[in-house]
C-alpha cells in the first residue's frame, strides 16, 4: 500500500499532468475496491452516497461530522488510490472551526476534499465564502502530507441559477489559493468553457448535473481537468436494486441472470484485502 505522503503526491501529480481525471465516487469499502479494480486512478466520497448507505436523506443535518470522516477512512483504507472527499460545510459557518475538517480528513488518510459555500440554509455571502476558503487554503498548507484541497461554489443547485455569480466566487476562490475550482450544475459544454476560459486552475465538473449525452472527450476538449459524478453510482444500484425487488415482488426472478457472479466479487475483494 501507498502511504499517506506518497498517495498526497499522486493525488496532485494527477491534477498537473496532461488529460482528464476521472473520479468516480465509492460510497464504502466494496464499492471502492470494485471501482480500484477498473483501474482508476483515484476516488472520491459522496455524501448522497453515504446517506443512501445510511437511509438517511442527504443534506438535512441527519449524518453526522464523526460519521462522514468515519466513511471517509473506509474509503481510503480500501485501496492504495487516492482519495477526495465531499466534506460537506465542513459543519460550520466560521471559517477556522470549518477548515479542521481537512486536518481530520487528512489524518484519516484523505488525499484532498472540498468545502461547500452553502450552509444547509443559504450561500454564503461573497466576503463569507472567501475567507473559508482562504482559512481551507491555510489549513491544508499546513498539513504534514499533500492535500489537495478543492473551493466550491454551490449557487448553481441551490437557487441562484447565475454563471457570473459563480465565475466571481471562482475567480476569487482561486486569488485565496484553492488547488482546484468546482460549480456544481454546470450542464453543457458552452458554460463549462466558459468557466474553463474564466479561471486558471483545474476545474472539476460532476456529470449528476451534467447532460448526460455529453462524453469525457467532449468535455475534456473544452479544457475541463476532472470529471465526477457525486452520488449517480449510488443512485444507478439502488435503481437496480428497486427494479429486482419489484420484480421479485412481483414472483418475477429473471434478474438474476443480470446480477454479478459471486466468483468475481471474491476475486475482487481477495486481491485487494
Amino acid at each position: 500500500m501507498r502511504s499517506q505522503a506518497e498517495k498526497g503526491r499522486l493525488f496532485r501529480e494527477l491534477h498537473s499532468r496532461p488529460g482528464l481525471l476521472l473520479l468516480p465516487n465509492p460510497w464504502d469499502a466494496g464499492t471502492a475496491k470494485l471501482l480500484a479494480s477498473l483501474g482508476f486512478e483515484a476516488l472520491a466520497t459522496t455524501s448522497l452516497g453515504m446517506s443512501n448507505a445510511l437511509g438517511r436523506a442527504d443534506g438535512d443535518g441527519s449524518v453526522s461530522r464523526a460519521e462522514l470522516l468515519e466513511n471517509c477512512r473506509v474509503i481510503a483504507a480500501a485501496t492504495d488510490l487516492p482519495v477526495n472527499a465531499d466534506l460537506e460545510n465542513g459543519y460550520a459557518d466560521d471559517p477556522k472551526e470549518a477548515a479542521t475538517i481537512l486536518r481530520d480528513a487528512a489524518a484519516v488518510g484523505i488525499s484532498g476534499g472540498s468545502l461547500e459555500d452553502w450552509s444547509g440554509e443559504r450561500v454564503y455571502d461573497f466576503n463569507h465564502a472567501v475567507e473559508r476558503v482562504a482559512a481551507g487554503v491555510e489549513m491544508a498548507r499546513s498539513l504534514p502530507v499533500p492535500f489537495t484541497f478543492t473551493a466550491r461554489a454551490d449557487g448553481l443547485i441551490r437557487g441562484q441559477p447565475d454563471l457570473d455569480d459563480a465565475i466571481k466566487r471562482l475567480q476569487a476562490f482561486e486569488k485565496a489559493g484553492a488547488d482546484v475550482l468546482y460549480a456544481p450544475g454546470l450542464r453543457d459544454l458552452a458554460s463549462m468553457k466558459t468557466v474553463v476560459g474564466s479561471v486558471g486552475k483545474p476545474l472539476n465538473v460532476v456529470m449528476s448535473a451534467g447532460d448526460p449525452d455529453l462524453t469525457a472527450e467532449q468535455i475534456a476538449a473544452v479544457g475541463v481537468k476532472r470529471i465526477s459524478v457525486g452520488g449517480a453510482l449510488s443512485r444507478l444500484a439502488l435503481a437496480a436494486f428497486m427494479k429486482g425487488a419489484r420484480d421479485m415482488k412481483g414472483g418475477n426472478f429473471t434478474w438474476m441472470r443480470e446480477t454479478m457472479p459471486s466468483k468475481d466479487l471474491k476475486a475482487v475483494f481477495r486481491a485487494r484485502s
